[in-house]
């Protein structure tokens, strides 16, 4: 029986790659499927993964119907027995809705992959519908690490060097905005999130520069805004 199965975690839990791990054993077996992802860090209509393996894949745009593109794929004469959704927290409700009518009505498998929350710690759109519909949800066992050491739990974003917890919920990462500003992302355990503690702010702490603080009177809880 197909199912609708979602895999979530931080950054750098490898995600991506074992959405790429599991389109090769599909099709090592013969299985034709079509791959998705939104906002890929290499650009678009690519998925990739930190380690440097990538393939094609269809762009998602908020418009698009998962349901029209693969009933129109299937009525052209073409297989498709499975679907690989990556960055599935950057799709809309309705999309994720789609895909459940896909498996309960065509018998196709979708496999979604994506980050659970965001850099203010609240749940992707997408992520949450799937939280919601999916038949089995599953953290990734591969440990993102903190700074410190400790299993990462909560996103963060950096912008020149200063951990951010306000501003749009989706924004590229490794990329300089309008005012010149280099956005980019950590991943950090609770206790660091909560003193807003990132590697840069740590190393600035630090007495010296080869030494990150560990004690946590020198990562101090920020007062509440």
């Amino acid at each position: 029986m197909a199912e609708l199965v979602f895999f979530s975690g931080t950054m750098d839990c490898g995600k991506s790659t074992l959405a790429l791990q599991m389109d090769h054993n599909h099709r090592a077996r013969q299985r034709v499927g079509l791959i998705f992802t939104k906002l890929d860090r290499m650009g678009e209509s690519v998925l990739s993964s930190r380690l440097g393996l990538s393939t094609h894949a269809h762009e998602v745009t908020d418009d698009l119907d998962f349901w029209d593109v693969v009933v129109e794929h299937l009525t052209h004469g073409q297989r498709a027995d499975y679907l690989i959704c990556d960055e599935a927290q950057f799709f809309t409700g309705a999309q994720i809705e789609q895909l459940a009518r896909i498996v309960d009505e065509l018998g196709i498998d979708v496999t979604c992959f994506g980050i659970t929350a965001d850099f203010r710690t609240e749940l992707f759109p997408g992520s949450k519908r799937l939280f919601e519909l999916a038949d089995r949800v599953q953290v990734l066992q591969v440990a993102a690490l903190c700074w410190c050491g400790a299993r990462a739990t909560h996103n963060a974003r950096i912008i020149d060097g200063v951990m951010v917890v306000e501003g749009e919920q989706v924004v590229v990462g490794d990329t300089a905005s309008a005012s010149d500003s280099l956005v980019e992302y950590e991943v950090l355990c609770r206790r660091h999130y909560m003193r807003r503690m990132n590697s840069h702010a740590a190393r600035l702490a630090s007495a010296t520069p080869d030494v990150l603080p560990f004690d946590l009177d020198v990562c101090a809880v920020p007062p509440r805004g």
